[in-house]
């Protein structure tokens, strides 16, 4: 599984969501499971897909698909493209 799929699938797991439904333009707050709790949920998501802790200055960052993307460089995680194949 590429990074690129790991990172879709957290969001499918933590939030619910239709892989159709994960990509750029999806935000904090812009679908009704990516709550607070949702939030926390989709972060311990990254953290064990990936074998990352992250920062909590990252984790109140974390507010975009694109946003996470961005923070998961600095952990050593890339993610191979933003649009969903």
């Amino acid at each position: 599984m590429t990074n690129k799929e790991k990172y879709v699938q957290a969001f499918v797991r933590a939030l619910e969501l239709a892989e159709g439904q994960v990509g750029e333009g999806l935000a904090y707050q812009g679908v009704e499971n990516w709550d607070s709790v949702g939030h926390m949920g989709l972060v311990a998501e990254l953290e064990e897909s990936f074998g990352i802790m992250m920062d909590t200055d990252d984790i109140i960052d974390f507010s975009s698909f694109e946003k996470g993307i961005e923070i998961l460089k600095k952990y050593g995680v890339e993610i191979e493209a933003l649009s969903i194949t």
